[in-house]
């Protein structure tokens, strides 16, 4: 939230945007201090969302069922972000790659925002994984760093999609993708309330359950993340084709896999 005030200090011309985080920001710090009802927590990210779009002119250039469709997306993905901020160094690490790969985007292959923009999430995060990518973490991200860097980096994505018409970017969170999508399925097939606490993500198996370092995790999922960003740059394809190539081999692999890992830990 710091970086997103110097942000708007240097290029007020964003100010909705980063208005919209402040909103979002603000209402997890609080969420992370007294757990507030979804319904609150709903009305301030639908506000923040809402100011993201007027700034994008999502409005303009969808039409409503689209925009509706939107915001589901949109604040799927931000509450998914955090969803995944459940060990150390993976909030840092995955939003590095993230950024890191937009931004490479951003200088080599189509400007689509102020280099600033990018840097000073980059520079937050670095800031924070001094502190968090440790064995013994000195501190967490809580609700107000992982929403924040997702809303950061969902406006950096639109931003970047609706100017290229490119779809293929959103593989940038592929990783997180499968892992979020597949849980839910998991446990809407064990009857689970999915806004409920839970152990199993497949980051939550590795770290929790068979013991694994959670920086080793955390580096996992930066890694393969930066790979298939760098498949995405590196070979441009239709996004039908770029999914197959990235995004199935990694949904099988899930799939192969957590079975496995958690029938080791029966």
């Amino acid at each position: 939230m710091f970086g997103a005030l110097v942000a708007v200090i240097m290029h007020n011309e964003f100010w909705l945007p980063i208005f919209g985080m402040l909103i979002i920001g603000t209402i997890s710090f609080v969420d992370d201090r007294i757990s507030l009802s979804n319904k609150i927590r709903l009305f301030f990210h639908l506000t923040a969302v809402s100011l993201l779009f007027i700034f994008l002119n999502v409005f303009q250039l969808f039409p409503i069922w689209i925009s509706l469709t939107l915001y589901v997306f949109v604040i799927g993905i931000i509450n998914a972000y955090n969803f995944m901020d459940g060990i150390n160094g993976i909030t840092g690490i995955y939003s590095l790659v993230v950024l890191g790969g937009l931004q490479y985007v951003n200088y080599n292959i189509t400007e689509f925002i102020e280099v600033d923009m990018i840097w000073f999430p980059i520079l937050a995060s670095l800031v924070f994984l001094f502190f968090n990518f440790r064995r013994k973490a000195k501190c967490f991200a809580g609700d107000v760093g992982s929403v924040s860097v997702a809303f950061w980096i969902i406006f950096l994505l639109l931003k970047l999609i609706i100017q290229t018409e490119n779809y293929t970017y959103i593989l940038f969170l592929a990783v997180y993708g499968v892992d979020v999508v597949f849980t839910i399925i998991h446990r809407l097939m064990l009857k689970e309330n999915i806004f409920e606490a839970h152990r199993l993500h497949f980051y939550q198996i590795l770290a929790n359950d068979q013991k694994w370092e959670h920086v080793w995790v955390s580096l996992i999922y930066g890694s393969i993340q930066l790979f298939i960003v760098a498949i995405v740059i590196l070979f441009p394809g239709k996004f039908y084709l770029m999914f197959l190539l990235t995004t199935l081999p990694l949904s099988l692999i899930y799939i192969y896999l957590k079975p496995k890992l958690m029938f080791k830990i029966d």
